[in-house]
């Protein structure tokens, strides 16, 4: 696939990560072209700053990694992440409210940050891993009545989760394509034949740590 490189977001969320490790990932994401970055906030200027005259986008976080914050502590995320130079905003839903079918809760909650985004695109992450099939698809629904432009599957960090599954990915396309959003894989994607699968399974944006070695020849 000549493009792959394109549908990447190179990500480094680690909590132990310092600024060598970024630049590393700044410098990788320039060399492959990739679609962006993906960072936690506070590295939000750094990335803007060393990426600036590049195409390389900055994604980041907010409410990461539980989605448990209150909507005002997400909403104050957004606003600083966008003025620090955030190129596109993956927040993370609050999975109880999902569970216990909150639906104004939930809508209301991403349009307020969808609002804070000021234009740029927001990504509602679902973490499909502590999801059954009707809780993915009624998180999606959730995510077009909140007027989302993506869904993601996962942060990565759910204990003993396997992250971005085919399947998962489907159904969140076939769920949202009609409103016209779209699907980010993240999670687990570690080579180049299960990014395949997932662009297959309709994603468009694949979140992973391990874009160079997806995409080496």
């Amino acid at each position: 696939m000549e493009n792959l490189n394109q549908y990447i977001e190179h990500t480094l969320l680690k909590q132990d990560a310092g600024e060598i490790d970024l630049i590393k990932l700044f410098d990788e994401a320039k060399e492959n072209n990739f679609f962006g970055v993906c960072i936690n906030p506070c590295y939000v200027k750094l990335a803007a700053e060393y990426l600036k005259d590049t195409p390389v986008k900055v994604v980041t976080v907010i409410g990461f990694p539980l989605g448990a914050n209150t909507t005002e502590t997400k909403i104050f995320e957004t606003i600083n992440a966008v003025r620090d130079g955030a190129d596109e905003i993956d927040m993370v839903i609050n999975v109880t409210k999902v569970k216990d079918r909150q639906t104004d809760f939930l809508i209301d909650e991403i349009k307020l940050i969808k609002s804070a985004c000021g234009g740029h695109n927001l990504k509602v992450i679902l973490e499909t891993d502590l999801l059954d099939k009707d809780e993915i698809k009624y998180a999606c629904e959730c995510a077009i009545k909140g007027g989302a432009d993506f869904v993601k599957t996962s942060t990565g960090f759910v204990k003993n989760g396997v992250g971005a599954k085919p399947e998962d990915v489907e159904l969140m396309y076939n769920t949202v394509k009609s409103a016209g959003l779209q699907v980010k894989a993240s999670g687990g994607i570690r080579d180049k034949q299960t990014a395949l699968k997932m662009i297959k399974a309709g994603a468009v944006r694949l979140g992973t740590s391990s874009g160079a070695k997806i995409v080496e020849r």
